[in-house]
């Protein structure tokens, strides 16, 4: 039980880290705004999404850190996409939700302005980030199409990265 436990982790973390392989395959994502843009990332990467929670600032982080707060007896680091990303921060408002995401090694809650829907988008349809994302140390996964519009599929890795 143990082995067949340990085979199914291991399958879903290849589909996180690699979530097309086959042209007719379906990728699930979950996708959320920042700013005037839509995001993505795969559905197994997220923990859960919570509405705004109390955090406490913690000194000598980047700025786009804003602290840390408790979830459940965890003491989770608090990111602002908008300023990761390098944008204006605004006020948080209604739409506003923390989306808490795993890795292999981290966990962290991401500040977002909304969220978007549910994403089931073939891999036929995600493309390579463009040529000036350096593919393998961007966040970017790759660029998805959807009937009109375009969707920025993010590494989780890459965001739950420690450089603080």
């Amino acid at each position: 039980m143990n082995d067949k436990l340990n085979n199914i982790i291991q399958k879903q973390q290849k589909q996180i880290e690699e979530p097309h392989k086959k042209e007719e395959d379906v990728v699930q994502l979950v996708g959320f705004i920042i700013g005037q843009e839509e995001y993505a990332v795969p559905i197994l990467s997220i923990q859960e999404i919570i509405k705004p929670i109390e955090y406490t600032r913690v000194p000598s982080v980047p700025d786009y850190i804003l602290g840390v707060f408790n979830l459940r007896g965890s003491v989770i680091p608090l990111i602002d996409l908008r300023r990761k990303f390098k944008m204006e921060s605004v006020r948080q408002s209604e739409d506003t939700r923390y989306i808490v995401m795993k890795g292999r090694d981290n966990t962290a809650g991401f500040v977002i302005d909304r969220l978007t829907e549910a994403i089931r988008i073939k891999s036929g349809k995600i493309g390579p980030p463009p040529e000036t994302i350096h593919a393998d140390k961007g966040m970017v996964y790759g660029i998805g199409m959807r009937d009109d519009n375009i969707l920025t599929i993010l590494k989780v890795e890459a965001l739950l990265k420690r450089d603080f």
